[in-house]
């Protein structure tokens, strides 16, 4: 099995199933109810099965302050972004209150413990660097209730996963990578499709690790993303053809996209140690959108902490491309030719040229990616 512990020393298991969970479900009609959103349900199921381990529930005032300050929760472990549940009202939220998804399913219960209050803005500039409502991680939190409540939670009920194939929480990860022999596990943080460049730095690191863990974002991302239903179809295609097959573990990682540059990308190796991986791939502008971030700040977070305070180790790259020349994928640490022999697409540039039609050149994405890309974006738009 891997040698890794999860975040804290524990994976938090927060399911209540069997005889006391159907006890409870009956008990949810009576009580008040909070509705949360797309983003807070995928939260609430990711606190419940461990993936956000060491939290049991959205967070506390003493936890909120230190995880925006110092990037630290009040018993002093790492963690980057605020995990919060945050209503328009308060007024009857005391005790235990019942989890809605949003078509008013009964998911769950929160103990609550607080109910506070907390400047939207000095969370933008702390957690985002950016008080720019067009940042989308801004204008998400902008957008949310004035409260915060905190309390431990019990998930009750699940929702149906999109794709329940690759519905892995940490414990299933855990035992694949144990069954296989994996002791070193590297995992792989995306919301885009994957190209030549991901491909190259995935394939490098997989040179000096047992198993590679593909682990898409399924959750809420930007409109102008591809869409996960057309991701996955091109993730597997280029598994099938062009992966060692019992060396890679795809999985979906339900959360939603929070674009929040470096914090997000410690926050994505923390989640991904839980889920017993060893290493995580941190490349150029992990998690970030527009010019918000530097390329390599997602790199430099982790400098802040002792190794020993993250325990998964980053695994760095600098910006990859195809050079014509070279006829290879490469870097700036491996390329001595100039920039016009480099084939260097953006993934915005790479959506836009899908949906008027043309297709990336063959340098940048697998001819059989592109393909599923192009008519699933077609069907997506017709």
């Amino acid at each position: 099995m891997t040698t890794i512990a999860p975040h804290g020393g524990t994976l938090v298991n927060r399911l209540t199933e069997g005889e006391e969970g159907r006890t409870l479900l009956e008990r949810l009609a009576r009580l008040p109810v909070i509705t949360l959103d797309p983003r807070t349900t995928a939260d609430l199921e990711l606190i419940a099965t461990g993936g956000y381990s060491p939290l049991t529930g959205f967070m506390g005032l003493a936890d909120y302050r230190g995880v925006i300050h110092e990037m630290r929760l009040a018993g002093g472990f790492a963690w980057p972004m605020p995990i919060t549940l945050r209503v328009g009202d308060a007024a009857d939220l005391r005790g235990t209150v019942a989890l809605a998804a949003p078509d008013g399913a009964r998911l769950g219960v929160l103990e609550v413990r607080e109910v506070y209050t907390a400047d939207k803005h000095e969370e933008a500039q702390l957690v985002f660097g950016t008080t720019d409502a067009r940042h989308p991680g801004v204008a998400h939190l902008y957008a949310q209730g004035a409260y915060l409540v905190g309390g431990e939670v019990r998930l009750l009920r699940r929702t149906a996963p999109a794709f329940p194939e690759l519905a892995l929480d940490p414990v299933d990860t855990r035992r694949v990578f144990a069954e296989r022999g994996w002791r070193t596990v590297v995992g792989f943080q995306t919301r885009n499709p994957v190209h030549r460049a991901h491909e190259y730095i995935q394939k490098a690191a997989l040179e000096t690790v047992d198993g590679l863990l593909l682990h898409p974002l399924l959750g809420q991302t930007k409109d102008d993303d591809v869409p996960a239903s057309v991701r996955v179809k091109s993730y597997r295609v280029l598994l099938e053809r062009y992966y060692p097959r019992d060396r890679v573990l795809l999985a979906g990682f339900p959360a939603a996209m929070r674009y929040a540059g470096p914090r997000e990308a410690l926050f994505h190796a923390l989640v991904r140690k839980n889920y017993g991986c060893t290493h995580f791939i941190v490349g150029r502008d992990h998690a970030g959108v527009g010019s918000y971030y530097g390329p390599y700040d997602a790199q430099r977070i982790f400098d802040r902490f002792a190794p020993g305070e993250i325990g998964i180790q980053p695994v760095c790259f600098e910006h990859t491309f195809f050079c014509q020349r070279c006829d290879a994928m490469a870097s700036q640490k491996t390329c001595p030719h100039d920039a016009e022999a480099h084939v260097v697409l953006s993934g915005t540039k790479v959506r836009e040229m899908l949906r008027s039609g043309a297709l990336p050149p063959p340098e940048f994405s697998r001819p059989e990616v592109v393909e599923v890309l192009a008519k699933g974006l077609r069907e997506v738009l017709a």
